[in-house]
């Protein structure tokens, strides 16, 4: 079935406590990444979707408890000159993670079918080809191993103009917002169209996209999280690795350490 965006609009409150599911959740995804780690798995995390819709938010709370070594978030904006001298998918190929490490998009190479449509930055033949280019793209990732999990955050109109009313009545928001808020707000027909011509192109089996009802915050910071734990908790080996008994010879030497019997952890399975 096509996704259509309108089957994502219901805005339900989160059902339970809120704070222990985040809490919960926050505790497996500090587990998740250690088991990414230790697996040397390689995850690309991308967020699209409206402005205010959330995305930030989200991405917050989904790297709270993750070490910042082995994690990048990715804001893209619009491309520097030296990066629309060379092909559209250039910047990302730089900032795609090393073994072990997860990469976080705060928006993407979606731009192309996107923002670059719609505002006239891309040819026609241009955001066409864009299509191919990103499903080979992502088949690449992922046929090399790496997770790519895509996320679209989506509100209502109406949900757009409080969260912008909202910003501009905050002074410590206001920097969130600005002229190509309104500009794109203008535009939401035409972003629909292409967003509608987006996800039946490049919703693959090997790089699917989920919708995520963002009318609701808490609603969908849960959903978003436990797509993702879910998501990786299914690829990642979720198993600690042993205690390295040259290194628990040398804590032994250094303080006396004397490892509990057995070491309770190894081969463990460890999840939600």
């Amino acid at each position: 079935m096509s996704i259509q965006l309108s089957d994502h609009e219901a805005g339900k409150k989160f059902d339970g406590d809120y704070a222990a599911r985040l809490i919960e959740l926050q505790e497996r995804l500090g587990r998740l990444q250690a088991a990414h780690i230790a697996a040397g798995h390689t995850s690309i995390i991308l967020f699209e979707g409206w402005d205010a819709a959330g995305k930030g938010g989200i991405i917050q709370r989904l790297c709270a408890e993750w070490d910042p070594r082995y994690f990048e978030v990715w804001p893209i904006s619009a491309p520097s000159e030296e990066e629309r001298n060379r092909h559209f998918l250039w910047r990302f190929w730089k900032r795609l993670p090393a073994r072990g490490d997860i990469a976080v998009f705060d928006r993407s190479w979606y731009g192309r079918v996107a923002v670059e449509r719609v505002e006239g930055f891309a040819s026609e033949a241009a955001w066409r080809r864009g299509y191919d280019e990103i499903n080979e793209f992502e088949a690449g990732l992922t046929s090399n191993g790496t997770t790519l999990i895509k996320l679209f955050v989506h509100v209502t109109q109406s949900e757009q103009d409080r969260r912008l009313a909202k910003r501009l009545d905050d002074p410590w928001k206001r920097w969130k917002t600005g002229k190509d808020d309104y500009r794109n707000r203008a535009r939401r027909d035409d972003y629909l169209s292409a967003y509608a011509e987006m996800f039946e192109q490049t919703d693959t089996r090997w790089a699917p996209w989920t919708v995520i009802d963002g009318n609701n915050k808490k609603a969908a910071r849960i959903a978003a999280l436990t797509h993702v734990v879910e998501t990786l908790e299914a690829v990642v080996p979720m198993v600690p690795p042993p205690l390295d008994a040259e290194v628990v010879a040398l804590a032994h030497a250094a303080f006396g350490y004397e490892p509990k019997a057995p070491d309770s952890t190894a081969g463990q399975v460890v999840g939600g």
